[in-house]
């Protein structure tokens, strides 16, 4: 599976601690920035990864700053990209199962990087729940 990962300067220590985590765990990733913490705008990131997964350059796209409120925001702008803000395993879990998520934000400061781990297993182990959900997902893409 293919993830493109991107952070913001907040983001930066965890996307690199992810990064390489997922790499132990199989995964092909392609590490879309920044090289250091020095201080970035996140959109500049959150355009990156919302592309490579728009694209098809990526399956999903794996986003970090300070909360992932705002990588989330950026990333939705990107026509085909359906990005969740995700603090747990449960939301982790529904965001794929309901809304077939292919882009997943993380905060940085404010969720320890175990649990943001678990988070990612969770996510990538949940498969879309298709069925009743699947015409709500094709109403999101619409408003693209």
């Amino acid at each position: 599976m293919r993830v493109s990962i991107g952070a913001d300067h907040a983001g930066f220590e965890q996307k690199q601690a992810l990064a390489a985590y997922l790499e132990s765990r199989g995964f092909e990733v392609c590490d879309r920035g920044p090289a250091n913490d020095d201080r970035v705008d996140y959109p500049d990131y959150a355009a990156l990864v919302a592309a490579d997964v728009a694209e098809g350059a990526a399956d999903f796209g794996v986003l970090v700053c300070g909360t992932g409120i705002g990588m989330a925001m950026a990333a939705d702008k990107v026509p085909g990209v359906r990005a969740a803000n995700i603090i747990n395993t449960e939301f982790a879990a529904l965001c794929r199962e309901h809304n077939d998520a292919n882009v997943i934000t993380l905060s940085g400061r404010f969720v320890p990087l175990e649990e943001n781990e678990r988070i990612l297993d969770t996510f990538f182990a949940t498969e879309f729940g298709g069925g009743r959900h699947a015409s709500r997902v094709e109403k999101i893409m619409q408003l693209d």
